[in-house]
């Protein structure tokens, strides 16, 4: 095998069908390319009780393996920690002490491009760091030398997006997303992510820390979003929409499954059967508008 896929989910509640579905097409892009897959608990942040136990057996009830054990963000610390000391080594790292509210103000500024952060707490002086100090703690952010990244998506070509003096470590001191998730990446060897489409924008700021760091970004592959009867995103104010809420219903996991492979165009009630049959061409580029039996 060369290289690895993954899935990163949030163990915040139950898994449903749209999560369901980007898991599948991470694991069928990885393995039909010979990759190894890894499942990788996001859990820095809220944590439900029980929720990853049932996400990891869903995943297996519709089919979808994983090589060696969970990756656990929670266990992750020290890398984390590491990566932060090299780029403050480096003075790639400033003190934001910008409340939520000052953040969402500036982001909407007519001279911040797309919500980009303008560097507000970026040239104070050190007294200026000190008295800002005494009112709140303070988040950590990358100083980048560049406003824009070009990254190359399987499914979306060449993508240029926003990179802006992002957050690295949070006020309350836990890793934020985007480091996270690039160390978690350059440390399991992951070099394919297939993620949903709304991550998109993401994906520069990320493959410019990637760089920094010293990591080979990933090959990118954006998938639709599931939506529901609004076009809204898929959630559960959409009725019956986990794996568990269908099985209530009388539903088996194949049933579940043939529902999502038909989002491809292709009747398969397993995982193995559908990967037999697999080209990254069945996906398609509008969102999966999911109609649920009754």
């Amino acid at each position: 095998m060369t290289g690895s896929g993954r899935f990163a989910p949030s163990p915040s509640g139950d898994l449903h069908l749209g999560n369901l579905r980007t898991a599948l097409l991470a694991w069928l892009f990885a393995r039909s390319t010979q990759r190894s897959f890894a499942l990788r608990i996001e859990d820095l942040d809220r944590v439900a009780d029980g929720a990853e136990a049932r996400q990891i057996a869903d995943l297996r009830s519709v089919g979808i393996d994983f090589d060696g054990t969970p990756v656990r963000q929670s266990e992750r610390r020290e890398l984390y920690d590491a990566a932060l000391d090299r780029l403050v080594d480096a003075d790639l790292v400033y003190e934001c002490y910008c409340t939520r509210r000052e953040i969402l103000d500036a982001a909407s500024a007519p001279h911040a491009p797309d919500g980009a952060y303008p560097g507000t707490c970026r040239n104070f002086t050190d007294k200026e760091r000190a008295i800002r100090r005494t009112a709140r703690p303070a988040a950590l952010r990358l100083r980048a030398d560049e406003s824009s990244w070009t990254v190359s998506d399987l499914l979306h070509g060449e993508f240029t997006g926003v990179v802006d003096d992002f957050v690295l470590r949070r006020g309350d001191g836990i890793p934020a997303y985007n480091l996270a998730v690039v160390v978690d990446d350059g440390d399991q060897g992951i070099d394919q992510v297939v993620r949903a489409d709304d991550l998109l924008t993401s994906a520069p700021r990320q493959a410019y820390l990637a760089g920094l760091l010293g990591i080979e970004p990933p090959q990118y592959v954006h998938v639709p979003l599931a939506v529901g009867p609004t076009g809204k995103r898929l959630a559960k104010r959409d009725g019956a929409v986990t794996l568990r809420d269908r099985i209530e219903l009388g539903e088996m996991p194949s049933d579940v499954f043939r529902l999502i492979a038909g989002s491809f165009g292709v009747d398969a009630t397993s995982a193995r059967q559908l990967l037999g049959r697999w080209d990254s061409t069945l996906v398609p580029s509008a969102p999966w508008a999911v109609r649920l039996p009754p």
